[in-house]
C-alpha cells in the first residue's frame, strides 16, 4: 500500500508530463483533437494539475511517517498525521476539474491514495495485535508500579524478588507471541515494548546492594566511604526513576534530567580522595559501574527507528537459526521416511545433538524474539531426538516373565505414543484442520489411559507412568507449538 504512494505521480501525471517534455524539446505543439480523438492532454501548468501535484508532494513526505507509525489513536503523532491527511483529502475535494473527465480521474486517484493512507494509519493503530501489545504493556506497568515505583515514592525499598522477575519474564514471552502479520508498524511497536520491558528486567536484576566496609579505616577514609554510601543511595533512587521512565510511570522526569543527575554523581565520586586504600577504591569503582549501567539504558530517543532492529528476518542470528531448522526438517523427514518403510538404519542422533550445541552458541543479543526463536528450534531438535530414543527403546525391549501388568500397560501406551509422535512430527497443517483435532484427541486418550494405570505400589511402575505422562504432554505441547503461527 505504502509503495503505491510513491508511484502516484506516474499514475496522476504520466500523460501530461509527456506532452510537457515534448514542448520543452521544441517539438510541434499538439494539434487540437477532433471529436473522435482522445480527451485533451492537460499541461502540468493547469491549475487543477498543479494543485494535485502539490498534494502528491505532501503525500510523498507523509507516506513514510504513516507507514512506520507504531503508536495508538490517542498519540500526538497519530492526531497530527490524521489531521494532515484529512486536510489533504479536503484539498483534493476542492480541486476544480471543470467537468473534464481526465481531471476528474486524476482527482479521484489522488483521493484514493489519501484515503488509503488514512485507512492504513487507523488499521494499524486499532489493530487487535496492537491493542494486545498495549494490554500487556499496561499489565507490566501495573506490576512495576505496585512492586517497585510506589514503595520508593513512599520512601521504602522496592519489592524485587524472583516472583517479580518471573512475572516480567512471562510478560516478555507473551509479547513475543503477539502476531504482527508482517506489518512494519506492528513489528516496530512490539520491538519497542519488548526493549523497554527487557531493559526493566536488566535494571532490576542487575541492582547492586549497598556495601558496608568493616575495615580499620582512618577518619579521612571513613568520610569517603560515607560519601560513596550516600551516592549509592542516590543511585538506588535513580534506578527507581529509570524504571518509572521506561514504563511510562513518570510524569515529570525525563531521560535528559536523569542523565544529568547520574553524571553529577559520577563527578562527585571522581572528586573523592581514595588513594592508598584499595578496598574503598574498588567500592567506588563498583558504584561508578552501577551508574554507567543505568546511563546506557537512557538513550531511548531513537529507539526502534532502525528497521534492522525489528525486521528480524534480516538478522544474522535468525538466519543461523533458520538454517538449523531447515537441517532439522531434512533429518526429520529422512527419519520418518525410513520408519515408514521399515528401514531402521537411519539414526542421525549424533548430528541432531551437534545441532543442539550449535543452537546453544547462537548469539541472541538479549533479544527476546531471537531467544524465543532459538528455544523453538531447540524444541524441534529435541522432539526428533526423543522420537529416535523411544523407537530404539521399543525395538530393544525384551519383556521378562516377571513384568507386571502396570509395566506392560505403560509400554503399550508408549508404543502408541511413538506412532502418534511420528504423525505429529510430520504434521504440517493448522489448528483448524480436522487432522489436528484427531491428533489432539488421540494424544488425550493416551494420557487418560496412562492415568488409569494402577501401579499397585510398584515404585518402578510409578516412575515409568510419570515419565510416559510427561512424554505425552511434551508431544501435545510440540503439536501446539507447531500450529500457533508464531512469527519473529
Amino acid at each position: 500500500m505504502c509503495a503505491n504512494v510513491f508511484g502516484v505521480l506516474k499514475s496522476l501525471f504520466g500523460k501530461p508530463f509527456d506532452g510537457g517534455k515534448r514542448m520543452e524539446r521544441g517539438g510541434p505543439p499538439p494539434q487540437q483533437p477532433m471529436a473522435t480523438e482522445q480527451p485533451p492532454q492537460y499541461p502540468p501548468q493547469h491549475p487543477a494539475m498543479m494543485r494535485l501535484y502539490e498534494v502528491h508532494r505532501e503525500l510523498t513526505a507523509l507516506g513514510p511517517q504513516v507507514c512506520t507509525f507504531s503508536g495508538l489513536p490517542d498519540d500526538r503523532d497519530y492526531k497530527r498525521l490524521e489531521r494532515e491527511l484529512t486536510r489533504l483529502l479536503l484539498e483534493v475535494d476542492r480541486v476544480d476539474t471543470e467537468g473534464k473527465a481526465e481531471l476528474q480521474g486524476a482527482r479521484k486517484r489522488a483521493a484514493q491514495e489519501v484515503e488509503g493512507l488514512l485507512r492504513y494509519l487507523e488499521e494499524n493503530a486499532r489493530h487487535p495485535s496492537r491493542l494486545a501489545m498495549e494490554e500487556l504493556s499496561e499489565e507490566a506497568r501495573r506490576l512495576v508500579e505496585r512492586r517497585v515505583v510506589a514503595p520508593q515514592r513512599e520512601g521504602g525499598a522496592a519489592d524485587v524478588d524472583d516472583e517479580l522477575v518471573e512475572a516480567l519474564r512471562q510478560l516478555v514471552l507473551r509479547l513475543t507471541q503477539v502476531k504482527t502479520e508482517g506489518r512494519v508498524p506492528l513489528r516496530k511497536a512490539r520491538y519497542r515494548a519488548l526493549t523497554r520491558l527487557c531493559t526493566v528486567q536488566d535494571v532490576l536484576e542487575g541492582r547492586t546492594p549497598q556495601q558496608t566496609l568493616s575495615l580499620p579505616l582512618s577518619g579521612e577514609t571513613h568520610v569517603a566511604v560515607r560519601c560513596i554510601n550516600q551516592v549509592m543511595a542516590k543511585v538506588s533512587v535513580a534506578r527507581g526513576q529509570l524504571v518509572a521512565l521506561l514504563m511510562g510511570l513518570s510524569g515529570r522526569d525525563s531521560c535528559a534530567h536523569l542523565s544529568r543527575m547520574l553524571m553529577e554523581m559520577q563527578v562527585e565520586l571522581d572528586a573523592l580522595d581514595v588513594s592508598g586504600n584499595a578496598a574503598v577504591r574498588n567500592y567506588r569503582k563498583q558504584v561508578v559501574e552501577e551508574i554507567n549501567g543505568l546511563l546506557k539504558h537512557l538513550d531511548l530517543e531513537g529507539e526502534g527507528e532502525d528497521t534492522r532492529r525489528y525486521d528480524l528476518a534480516q538478522n544474522n542470528s535468525i538466519r543461523e537459526i533458520e538454517a538449523v531448522r531447515a537441517h532439522v526438517r531434512h533429518l526429520r523427514d529422512g527419519v520418518l521416511r525410513h520408519c515408514a518403510t521399515g528401514e531402521p538404519g537411519f539414526r542421525p542422533k549424533a548430528e541432531l545433538q551437534g545441532l543442539l550445541t550449535h543452537l546453544d552458541q547462537v548469539d541472541t543479543a538479549k533479544n527476546p524474539c531471537i531467544r524465543e526463536a532459538r528455544r523453538r528450534a531447540v524444541v524441534e531438535v529435541q522432539a526428533a531426538v526423543t522420537f529416535l530414543d523411544l523407537r530404539e527403546a521399543l525395538t530393544c525391549r525384551r519383556p521378562g516373565a516377571g513384568e507386571g501388568p502396570a509395566h506392560r500397560a505403560v509400554w503399550a501406551a508408549l508404543a502408541s505414543l511413538s506412532e502418534l509422535q511420528a504423525r505429529v512430527l510430520g504434521f504440517d497443517g493448522k489448528r483448524a484442520d480436522k487432522s489436528y483435532a484427531v491428533l489432539e484427541e488421540l494424544l488425550t486418550e493416551q494420557l487418560l489411559a496412562l492415568d488409569a494405570v494402577d501401579p499397585h505400589g510398584d515404585e518402578g511402575a510409578k516412575v515409568a507412568r510419570k515419565q510416559a505422562v510427561k512424554f505425552a504432554q511434551n508431544i501435545l505441547n510440540y503439536l501446539d507449538m507447531k500450529t500457533d503461527e508464531w512469527e519473529y
